[in-house]
């Protein structure tokens, strides 16, 4: 009986795994300004133009507030180097709202240029394609119809699975990019709190949390490396004395447990704990 449509349906989950890997490799060392021919960066700019009203705003708030908190008397307005600290942090969040942009492009491009040293350390992810091995097609292709039908079932879930995960890590980058986006455009509000002393942590922390979101293209690199060399390795041994659908579950299971591994580390990298430090910075922006 010809089951070739069996091995045709892994095959396509395979090339579809194959597709999307290429894909998000192209994208990790794309800019924001160039994403999608740009246009959505054209809109970024402009909402960071409505947002610098704002960031002036606040700007005078948070200057405001951190006078007064420093200031335990009116004495201390007469303190030269008084004036000068709480100026400093003046003109740095001056210089925050209004080239705020170019800061956040700059620290991408250096951020980038790791990412893009790490890709082509390693020269591409042709090691890292996943195919259905010949010994497991031409078992598949001596099937009998019954025999078939449980089999049929495995490969079914099989291809499911490796489909959604192909989704789910080109996801990964496209979920990086609109972070990315965000960041530029709220970038006023975030970047006004360094006008006063007590208020400039949560500058920082939007800082180290957008510099944690442009790193994780160097996640994504090395969980491709990883799983390039786990694909590479032919680590599999596949028994031919197995049954069929034996054969077929136990190297789906492998492979997308491989594929799962990398997704997860590409969706859960460390450098989500300096994400977390930009919660006071997101309660302030809500907060105002």
């Amino acid at each position: 009986m010809d089951n070739n449509w069996i091995a045709d349906n892994l095959e396509n989950a395979f090339s579809t795994w194959n597709t999307k890997l290429s894909e998000m490799w192209s994208l990790l060392t794309e800019s924001p300004q160039t994403f999608k021919g740009g246009t959505i960066w054209q809109t970024i700019v402009t909402i960071n133009g409505g947002m610098q009203a704002i960031g002036y705003g606040l700007l005078v708030l948070f200057f405001a507030i951190g006078i007064f908190r420093s200031s335990a008397s009116f004495r201390e307005f007469q303190r030269p180097e008084h004036i000068l600290r709480h100026f400093i942090y003046f003109v740095m969040a001056k210089l925050g709202i209004t080239y705020g942009m170019e800061l956040l492009t700059d620290i991408f491009s250096v951020c980038s240029g790791i990412v893009a040293t790490a890709a082509s350390s390693v020269g591409g992810v042709t090691g890292a394609s996943v195919a259905l091995p010949s010994e497991i097609v031409d078992a598949i292709a001596d099937v009998g119809f019954l025999a078939s039908i449980p089999l049929w079932l495995v490969t079914l879930l099989g291809s499911l699975i490796v489909t959604v995960l192909a989704f789910i890590m080109i996801l990964t980058v496209y979920g990086r990019f609109f972070k990315l986006y965000m960041y530029a455009a709220l970038s006023p509000i975030a970047l006004s709190s360094f006008a006063g002393e007590g208020t400039s942590s949560f500058g920082k922390a939007f800082l180290k949390s957008y510099i944690g979101v442009c790193m994780e293209g160097a996640v994504i690199v090395l969980a491709c490396i990883i799983f390039s060399a786990f694909a590479s390795s032919g680590s599999l041994a596949i028994d031919p004395d197995a049954s069929v659908v034996s054969q077929v579950w136990s190297y789906l299971g492998e492979v997308i447990f491989n594929m799962r591994a990398a997704t997860r580390c590409r969706t859960n990298s460390t450098w989500e704990q300096s994400c977390n430090e930009v919660k006071p910075t997101e309660r302030l922006c809500l907060s105002n």
